[in-house]
C-alpha cells in the first residue's frame, strides 16, 4: 500500500535567539488525521517549535511544508488561510468584547461578510460548549470557559491542522478531562491536532504518536508507551522509569 503524502513536513528546521539555538535540524512529519504530542521540558524549544509552524517566527534553516508546499516566507494570517491554526500557552481574549465578538474575529479569516463570520461563530461556540456564554464578556469568564473560547476562535478560521499550546494548564482533573473529549470530537470533525502538553496521562490518553524533543532537538519519537519508556526522555524529562504513565510530568 502506498502511504499518503504527510499533511505537515518539517526538515531541519532550525531557530537562534541570539546565542541561544532554541531549535536545531528537527525533522518529523504528521499524517492527515493524527493527533501527536510534542512534549519535553521546559525551555526544550516547544512553543518556538508553533512559532515557526505558524509564522510567529522565521526559520533561520530547513523547511516546513503544509501539503507540499513550502510556508517558506509567508505570515502568520497567510498561514492561517492555508489552514493552520493555533491556540496560545497565556490566553488573552478580548476581555470587553463578548466570546461570540471574540470568535467573529477568527471567522473573518474565513467569513469576509459579516453575517456569516457570525454564524460561523455561533455555530463553534455551541461546539466546545459556549452556547449559553456567547453574550457574555470574555474578561468574564472562568480560566475552563476562556480556553475554550481560545478554541473556539482557532477553529473558527477553519483549520486542518490545529495546534494547541498547553491547552490544559491550570484546569482541574474533571475540567481537564472534558477538554480531552473535547479535542478528541474535534479530531473527529476532521481536523489534525499537534499539541505541547505537561499532563501525561492526557499526552498517553490522547497521542496516537508521541514527538519528544529536549535542547531544540528531537529526542525521541513513537507511540506514547514506546516514548515514555525511552531511558533518554525519562532522564531529560520524566524522572524516574515508573513515573511517566501516572499523573504529571513536570511542568
Amino acid at each position: 500500500m502506498i502511504e499518503s503524502a504527510p499533511l505537515l513536513e518539517v526538515r531541519a528546521l532550525s531557530k537562534r535567539f541570539g546565542g541561544l539555538q532554541a531549535v536545531r535540524e528537527l525533522s518529523f512529519s504528521l499524517r492527515e488525521g493524527e493527533i501527536i504530542s510534542l512534549i519535553g521540558p521546559n525551555g526544550a524549544g516547544k512553543t518556538t517549535v508553533f512559532g515557526l509552524l505558524s509564522g510567529f517566527h522565521i526559520p533561520d534553516g530547513g523547511e516546513i511544508r503544509l501539503r507540499g508546499r513550502s510556508l517558506a516566507g509567508l505570515r502568520s494570517h497567510a498561514i492561517c488561510a492555508l489552514g493552520l491554526a493555533r491556540t496560545f500557552q497565556i490566553v488573552r481574549p478580548f476581555p470587553r468584547l463578548s466570546a461570540i465578538a471574540n470568535v467573529e474575529v477568527g471567522a473573518l479569516a474565513r467569513e469576509p461578510h459579516r453575517p456569516a463570520a457570525r454564524a460561523r461563530a455561533r455555530a463553534v461556540l455551541e461546539q466546545v460548549g459556549l452556547g449559553a456564554k456567547m453574550d457574555q464578556l470574555a474578561g468574564s469568564l472562568t480560566l475552563a470557559e476562556r480556553k475554550r473560547l481560545e478554541l473556539a476562535r482557532a477553529l473558527a478560521t477553519g483549520p486542518s491542522l490545529l495546534l494547541l499550546d498547553e491547552v490544559m494548564a491550570g484546569l482541574n482533573a474533571a475540567e481537564t478531562d472534558r477538554i480531552v473529549e473535547l479535542v478528541r470530537g474535534i479530531n473527529r470533525s476532521g481536523v489534525t491536532i499537534l499539541l505541547i502538553e505537561h499532563v501525561m496521562r492526557v499526552v498517553m490518553s490522547l497521542s496516537e504518536r508521541v514527538i519528544a524533543i529536549n535542547h531544540g532537538e528531537l529526542l525521541a519519537e513513537g507511540s506514547p508507551g514506546e516514548v515514555a519508556g525511552d531511558p533518554r526522555v525519562i532522564e531529560a524529562y520524566l524522572g524516574e522509569p515508573g513515573e511517566a504513565n501516572v499523573g504529571a510530568a513536570p511542568a
